[in-house]
């Protein structure tokens, strides 16, 4: 036994001598960020008194931080791991983001951990693991589409001009608990409850106009946002509803799902720079979600036009958009462009009233999305008469496209949808009427102080006109919630050190 044990470490050793040595290179970069803001955040109607700062739990003055640490192990240009690390958002004081007295909570979070490599004699990349995922836009952003998530994606050169992107992600499985009756097939834990998406984009670089068509498809379970409890119930949730699993308003689903339900989206973004420096870009897209219950479907479109000139010291554009909104109908579903995730997004034409804030702070005063929505902008971007500090200068009208009818029928429901962002159930934002509109003004400034540190200001006031007239947002008042408006404004300060 012992001259056995000797002969395999004896063989071991010398297969391990013969492998030839691979040496792998370590990269680490990251960045801190600092924030201190000041503000109210999205309170617009109805509630208890606490609106706007309780709608998102959030006191007037608030200060945060959050570090981003990653690792690079990279072995060739064809063979590299990426791990990316996250501690925060920390609200300075919260003891569950571990920001609190002894500040010693487990608070790491995996961000990113994936593997690049290239297919052996092709020019194909893999990416595989916990990765971003952003659906193309050359516009504000994309509508649809931009986290982190568990996928694999390949992308292929075609020809000097065009690449091919395919991806298969499942952004959720095996989170369905069960529930406690009864032991039906459809009862079980981890059944039928994954989401799974397949996309495919084709960007097209020609001379003077840059094209990106794309399209999506999705397969989303019927338990794949479903919580343990009543088994002919679905309780209402954000996710469901913009995900399209849930009635407009967003009210407890009353019939079981039983199949799953087929999503698809398509649209085509691109950009005019043939006369630079003028730039046209545009951004349209369509999205279904159906399912077994007609009243928790979904479908909608959005689009998208940016036009700008580059100048020495700013660059003046003026855009505009315009989303489908719900009709008057609760039971034939939402007609309202279906929502996956924006986290991983910054809308280029508004820090507060969408997602747009590029480090941190308050955002998304009037939704994560634009869906539901139409706007007109002007910006003057990144303004240089101080050296070394560059502005933008955002003045927006915001409107809404839903039905005065939808507001009203959940106005009687008691579910003032307008109470705060979020702040009914299964509402992704404030809800817009055609009835209804809001004036956004931002200011944003930035200067490096070192090479390595920026220091940032984010200043935005969004003034807010509801119809409230009893037949729209007026009735809230016979449910006994405020008929009052308060406007949405915000001073935010941010120290990022980049490395």
């Amino acid at each position: 036994m012992k001259r056995l044990s000797l002969l395999l470490l004896t063989a071991s050793l010398l297969l391990s001598a013969a492998a030839p040595a691979v040496a792998v290179d370590f990269k680490a970069r990251g960045q801190w960020l600092m924030n201190f803001d000041y503000g109210q955040h999205g309170a617009f109607t109805g509630g208890s008194g606490s609106c706007g700062y309780g709608a998102y739990r959030e006191d007037n003055f608030e200060a945060r931080q959050r570090l981003r640490l990653q690792l690079d192990a990279v072995a060739s240009e064809t063979l590299s791991g990426t791990l990316a690390l996250e501690i925060g958002d920390q609200l300075w004081g919260r003891g569950a983001d571990g920001a609190a007295m002894g500040a010693d909570g487990t608070v790491v979070e995996v961000k990113h951990a994936y593997l690049d490599w290239m297919l052996p004699s092709l020019d194909v990349r893999v990416r595989m693991g916990l990765q971003p995922l952003e659906l193309p836009s050359f516009t504000a952003g994309t509508q649809v589409l931009a986290d982190d998530l568990a996928a694999v994606s390949l992308t292929a050169r075609l020809a000097d001009s065009a690449d091919l992107t395919a991806f298969w992600a499942r952004p959720y499985n095996d989170n369905f608990s069960g529930v406690s009756r009864g032991d039906r097939p459809d009862d079980r834990a981890s059944w039928l409850d994954n989401m799974d998406l397949f996309g495919l984009a084709l960007p097209l670089r020609l001379e003077g106009l840059n094209l990106t068509p794309w399209a999506m498809y999705g397969m989303i379970g019927p338990n794949t946002f479903r919580s343990q409890g009543d088994a002919a119930r679905y309780g209402a949730s954000f996710d469901m509803y913009r995900a399209g699993m849930l009635p407009a308003g967003g009210a407890s689903h009353g019939e079981r799902l039983t199949a799953y339900g087929n999503a698809w989206w398509a649209g085509l973004t691109g950009e005019i720079v043939l006369w630079e420096p003028f730039r046209l870009a545009w951004d349209a897209v369509y999205g279904s979600v159906r399912q077994d219950d007609a009243s928790a479907s979904r479908r909608g479109w959005a689009a998208s036009l940016l036009a700008e000139y580059k100048l020495d010291w700013v660059t003046p554009g003026l855009y505009g958009w315009y989303t489908s909104g719900d009709n008057g109908n609760r039971g034939d579903g939402s007609e309202r462009l279906p929502v996956l995730s924006l986290t991983g997004s910054d809308n280029d034409f508004s820090h507060f009233a969408f997602s747009g804030n590029p480090y941190i702070g308050r955002e998304a005063a009037v939704g994560w999305s634009m869906a539901g929505t139409w706007g007109v902008g002007l910006r003057l971007k990144d303004i240089s008469v101080i050296e070394d500090v560059k502005q933008t200068l955002r003045v927006n009208l915001i409107g809404g496209t839903n039905s005065p009818a939808m507001a009203r029928r959940l106005s009687n429901e008691g579910l003032a949808a307008n109470s705060g962002a979020f702040g009914a159930p299964g509402m992704e934002g404030l809800y817009l009427t055609t009835r209804d509109v809001a004036m956004e003004v931002g200011l944003s400034s930035y200067t490096k102080i070192y090479e390595n540190m920026t220091v940032g200001l984010e200043a935005s006031y969004i003034a807010l006109w509801l119809d409230k007239s009893n037949d729209v947002w007026g009735a809230s008042r016979m449910n006994g919630y405020r008929d009052d408006v308060r406007d949405a404004w915000n001073i935010n300060f941010v120290y990022a050190y980049s490395f």
